[in-house]
């Protein structure tokens, strides 16, 4: 018997993008309102052992959300405009364009907080801790901040939409229920493995992490802190994410739910109240990649 396999996925341009044990599948509504469906195997490292193997899998997951997500949103946009008809990314643009999301984060979200704290308040903060601590706190502000900007946006309005029409179908599915919009549309779109968790635990986890190297090296100077916390994120992440897979795993637990509680309440700003031709296209999505012994599809993904 398979063991439990815990669906995901992620919003893209107009769509959304759902990974299953052996695929994955992108639903995307095209401009004439029909669903275009890609579904594409999985490399081969992300259906084997080492996919469970605790820490390793986390890398594996990183380096998978990386890739996949930015191809899916890249082949979203294209089927969105009706362009080239959804083809593959040539490897340079797919590989460019991860370099520069990642690049960006790191200087948004790890050097902006760095070089705040350095120069604004450790003249007068004499803690490794406290201007750690006062770091992750400017780091948490900026990533608030950032989210609150983009809402304002209306085409990313319309994928916080999406992205709560994945969490809707994935929670309607653990639920037991028929993927059908009229089922799905009553459940929740928060979920206990949402990226918008993980990114919330790896703000927290990165506090500690940091101080305790801040400490060790005593408070180095400035090009060693800012190697140690380029060098850092891999670690960081890999942690956050077994807290996050441990605490979705628990979440009946009410020292777990507390826990787990900024993360969802941080997704009232990366999701919307999707309509039912978006929750159409999480269905469809998560019905090409679910299991042959599982799948239904309703008559509503078709469309």
């Amino acid at each position: 018997m398979k063991k439990p396999f815990h669906y995901g996925g992620q919003a893209v341009i107009e769509g959304v993008m759902m990974r299953g044990r052996e695929s994955v599948a992108i639903s995307v509504r095209q401009p004439d309102g029909k669903l275009s469906t890609i579904k594409q195997p999985l490399a081969s490292i992300s259906r084997g052992r080492l996919r469970e193997m605790p820490l390793v899998r986390g890398i594996i997951v990183l380096g998978e959300t990386l890739v996949l997500g930015t191809q899916g949103l890249l082949q979203s946009a294209q089927i969105a405009s009706m362009e080239e008809g959804g083809k593959e990314m040539p490897a340079p643009l797919l590989w460019g364009t991860v370099g520069i999301s990642i690049a960006f984060a790191v200087a948004l979200f790890f050097m902006v907080p760095l070089f705040a704290t350095r120069y604004l308040i450790e003249p007068y903060v004499n803690s490794v801790f406290l201007s750690v601590l006062l770091e992750g706190v400017i780091r948490i502000g900026i990533f608030i901040g950032y989210l609150r900007v983009i809402g304002f946006i209306p085409d990313i309005r319309r994928v916080f939409a999406y992205h709560g029409a994945e969490h809707k179908t994935v929670n309607a599915y653990e639920a037991g229920v028929p993927l059908e919009v009229e089922a799905v549309k009553n459940y929740s779109t928060a979920h206990a493995r949402c990226g918008t968790s993980f990114i919330v635990i790896v703000l927290i986890i990165s506090i500690f992490v940091f101080a305790l190297v801040d400490a060790l090296l005593g408070q180095p100077v400035l090009w060693v802190r800012i190697l140690s916390r380029i060098v850092l994120i891999p670690v960081v992440a890999v942690v956050s994410y077994e807290i996050m897979k441990f605490g979705a795993g628990h979440v009946d637990n009410r020292i777990v739910r507390i826990l787990l509680a900024p993360g969802l309440m941080l997704q009232a700003m990366t999701t919307r109240e999707p309509d039912d031709s978006q929750l159409e296209a999480a269905i469809s999505a998560l019905n090409e990649v679910l299991d042959p012994d599982t799948a239904a599809v309703p008559e509503s993904s078709t469309s």
